[in-house]
């Protein structure tokens, strides 16, 4: 581990004991976080986009506010749901977010997780899919992306108004595809991010149970995109994140909130998405225990960024502390270096 960011999930709604009462607050909250997080050396701050439901959703605007008020730490999304987007208007969108963030910008993409609207892509307009899930739709606009963002020209000039021949969406930016990551949920997407020479952003389950414990099966899925990546012929430093829910207890205030019930929880198996999946525990103990415990979690120790989830809805005080408190007490025992320290590196293949 080099690196580790907050993911936030952006809930809110006027429920007891939120501090995130509206989607202003959301927004408004999530600029002040990394903000808040930037100056402690963090290096990433991350999105979830759902739609339909009281949580984050259209992230370039978010991301954009979030780059314009902070220096180093990269801004993202893990991940951004393809079934929902017009890959071409997207490709553009990233490309002015890019250039207007200096190159700082990570952003995942996948089929999405599970959504509260049935078939809800449709009602933005896009159909076509054999596939009930839509992943079949999500993997062809990705990849009509990928083409868009490497400058492929997708439609023909008016010869009335342009030189005869192809044109490609513009502004395009310098190396955004080294941006991009693969949100995969399986070892066999993992593989396929490899092929495309994308990123790998794996989150805290997994659509398999083998009987592995979760970290396990999560590092054998990171080495099957390494190994994929290598064997496409890409030659570049590819990054990979994984997420976490990992809470130092320094205070009596966190023991509250994540203490006993959280040292006790372990890897679940359940069902999502029609999937028997794999979902990984929840890491709250004393900051000395937590780097005995994370130093044997093989996927974390494997990636290069640490994405921790975080509870938004208590307000961006509470999970500044967290994030402070990972950082003072955690991370450098994991090999951590802040933001000040640059850009975050992958592994050369």
């Amino acid at each position: 581990m080099k690196a580790f960011g907050f993911l936030s999930f952006g809930h809110y709604g006027p429920v007891p004991g939120s501090r995130v009462r509206t989607a202003g607050d959301m927004l408004r909250q999530t600029v002040e976080l990394a903000e808040g997080a930037d100056e402690i050396g963090v290096n990433g701050a991350y999105v979830r986009v759902h739609h339909f439901a009281r949580q984050a959703a259209s992230p370039i605007p978010l991301l954009t506010a979030m780059a314009a008020r902070t220096k180093r730490i990269e801004v993202g999304t893990g991940v951004i749901d393809m079934r929902y987007e017009n890959p071409l208007y997207l490709a553009e969108e990233l490309a002015a977010l890019d250039l207007l963030a200096d190159q700082r910008i990570a952003i995942g993409i996948s089929r999405g997780s599970p959504e509260t609207a049935l078939r809800g892509y449709e009602a933005f307009g896009y159909g076509g899919s054999d596939d009930p899930r839509g992943a079949d739709l999500a993997r062809e606009k990705f990849d009509t992306l990928l083409r868009a963002i490497d400058g492929e020209a997708v439609v023909d000039s008016d010869p009335q108004m342009a030189p005869p021949g192809r044109l490609a969406i513009e502004p395009r930016s310098p190396g955004l595809r080294d941006r991009i990551w693969w949100g995969a949920g399986s070892r066999d997407s993992a593989e396929q991010a490899g092929r495309q020479g994308v990123n790998l952003m794996s989150s805290t389950l997994l659509t398999e149970a083998t009987g592995q414990p979760f970290h396990v099966l999560q590092r054998e899925q990171i080495d099957r995109y390494r190994e994929a990546y290598r064997e496409a012929g890409h030659t570049g430093s590819p990054r990979v994140s994984v997420s976490r829910s990992v809470f130092p207890i320094v205070s009596a205030e966190d023991e509250a909130y994540f203490g006993l019930r959280s040292r006790e929880n372990m890897d679940q198996v359940g069902i999502i998405d029609g999937f028997r999946s794999t979902f990984g525990k929840t890491y709250a103990d004393a900051p000395d225990r937590l780097i005995e415990q994370l130093k044997a979690d093989e996927a974390v120790m494997s990636a290069d960024t640490l994405m921790l989830t975080i509870p938004n809805q208590l307000g961006p005080e509470y999970n500044l502390h967290v994030l402070q408190a990972f950082a003072e007490h955690v991370a450098p025992a994991l090999g951590w270096k802040p933001n000040t320290e640059g850009p975050v590196q992958g592994d050369a293949m």
